[in-house]
């Protein structure tokens, strides 16, 4: 039996750019949309006096969002094609809501960016790509909306892809797939047009069919945060999810960031002993020696460690309204663990504001183990926290370098 795997995709685009047209007419044309659904997309239409139904109806679920014909916030839609499973989280594309973005695609593994043929790459679009590039989305699909409004002519859609490969490659951002489509009408959605032979790829539901999904590598190294302590009489078992790599019985392991050894003795997986458990699954195990490990710690395998650093450097995106200044006091959570922390440096900045993309500099009351956010976004990824009232403030990807790793202490 063939298992049908799953995609994490997230969308983004400016206003008026057809996003929400977009996700409609992809979740409309592969039969995602229950009839209930699409009866009162259509009596919403018509009441407005539009003969066709709206599309965007679909995807613009709150009422703010349809007054203001624009998307607020992260909205979570779950399609399948007999191919693929899919999470489509569409973000909003107004710069007010990055943050909205950055929480949306935090989890993707691939971005759909937007752009209308007419305009071409604006400010939004090139805030987008920096969005996924910061939060190292593994692919982009530049997607060019509103083809049938140019004519669906080749040079302007060849002029975008040129315009949008330039800010790619000084934002460091990998490859990226365009496509152009024309959500409206459906070209190049879930079916090829007829109206651009001069294109030779795929529709963008295609694409999403057989773009390869990113599964954690088997020969990464073990990072194994423990979640819980259960206790068995003399016994302790290690429980939580193991984020990237392997663990199997007779692995020799050290906890961080005290520096302890032993040896795998037990594996459990879903209640039942197992030789091995591989990346992501929610495992206990128990050590031949009787460490001091309690929520928070990081078991890892051989000698591939994270760096154990009290000085963090990290990019970041300020999610609160309150703003964040040097000197701030505040909590930090990575994996399983939260320590106290300062705001040391803000890159020159006094502070950053609501949505605001930066560099920070933290100190912390107790080591962490990190990852480069680049080889990890599972350790490598953490978030700030007001110590007084518990709210998010802050999301951050750690620039972890052999400075770093030698910061140990």
């Amino acid at each position: 039996m063939t298992t049908i795997d799953t995609l994490r995709f997230a969308t983004a685009g400016s206003v008026d750019d057809g996003k929400s047209t977009l996700v409609g007419r992809l979740l409309h044309d592969s039969k995602s949309v229950l009839t209930d659904q699409l009866e009162a997309v259509e009596r919403a239409s018509a009441s407005r006096g539009q003969g066709a139904p709206d599309l965007a109806l679909l995807t613009d679920g709150l009422r703010a969002e349809r007054e203001q014909g624009i998307t607020i916030d992260v909205a979570y839609r779950y399609f399948a094609t007999p191919r693929r499973r899919f999470i489509l989280a569409d973000t909003p594309g107004h710069v007010q809501y990055t943050r909205n973005m950055v929480t949306g695609a935090s989890t993707a593994e691939l971005a759909i960016i937007l752009v209308d043929a007419r305009n071409g790459v604006v400010e939004q679009t090139r805030r987008h790509a920096a969005v996924a590039a910061l939060l190292r989305v593994p692919r982009v699909v530049l997607a060019v909306n509103k083809m049938d409004l140019v004519g669906y002519e080749e040079q302007e859609f060849d002029r975008i892809v040129e315009d949008f490969a330039g800010d790619a490659a000084e934002l460091g951002l990998p490859g990226f797939t365009p496509i152009p489509v024309s959500a409206l009408v459906g070209d190049n959605v879930v079916e090829r047009s007829a109206h651009m032979d001069w294109y030779g790829g795929p529709a963008l539901l295609e694409f999403l069919e057989n773009v390869p999904v990113g599964v954690e590598p088997t020969d990464a190294p073990a990072r194994f945060p423990v979640q819980y302590v259960i206790r068995d009489g003399e016994l302790r078992h290690y429980a939580g999810q193991l984020v990237s790599g392997a663990l199997r019985i007779g692995d020799r392991v050290t906890v961080h960031p005290s520096g302890e050894t032993s040896t795998i003795t037990g594996i459990d997986v879903l209640g039942d002993p197992a030789e091995v458990a591989y990346a992501p699954q929610s495992v206990s195990m128990t050590l031949a020696d009787q460490l001091d490990v309690s929520r928070g710690d990081m078991i890892t395998v051989g000698v591939d460690v994270p760096a154990l650093t009290r000085e963090v450097r990290a990019a970041v995106c300020h999610l609160a309204d309150r703003p964040l200044k040097v000197g701030d006091r505040v909590l930090v959570r990575h994996t399983t663990r939260t320590v106290k922390a300062l705001v040391a440096d803000l890159a020159g900045a006094t502070e950053l504001t609501v949505n605001d993309l930066g560099r920070i500099t933290l100190r912390t009351a107790e080591p962490l183990a990190l990852d480069d956010y680049a080889v990890s976004r599972r350790t490598g990824a953490f978030i700030l926290i007001d110590p007084a009232d518990g709210a998010t403030l802050t999301a951050g990807m750690a620039e972890v370098t052999a400075e770093g790793v030698n910061s140990r202490g």
